[in-house]
């Protein structure tokens, strides 16, 4: 499956993301944002069930926001499991 989500708060415009069927995440692509962070989270995952990336990275701040591109794959994760 694949996923497209539009992050709140944080600098990428959005998060497209593949599913398999047992929730293995199979890729990430950010638009926008610090372009190597985001390479190297999308990177990290790869493989990683939904749930373990979920509760990784959900809640990571970035500079006082309340939120960071990793707190938002966590969010666009949980939405494309429900989904």
């Amino acid at each position: 499956m694949v996923y497209n989500y539009t992050p709140k708060g944080v600098c990428s415009r959005n998060i497209t993301l593949e599913l398999s069927d047992d929730h293995t995440i199979k890729n990430v692509k950010f638009t926008g944002g610090c372009n190597g962070n985001t390479k190297g989270v999308s990177a990290l995952v790869v493989g990683m069930k939904a749930e373990e990336a979920i509760a990784r990275l959900s809640d990571i701040d970035c500079n006082g926001r309340g939120t960071s591109c990793p707190d938002q794959l966590a969010k666009a994760l949980k939405e494309a499991i429900n989904a």
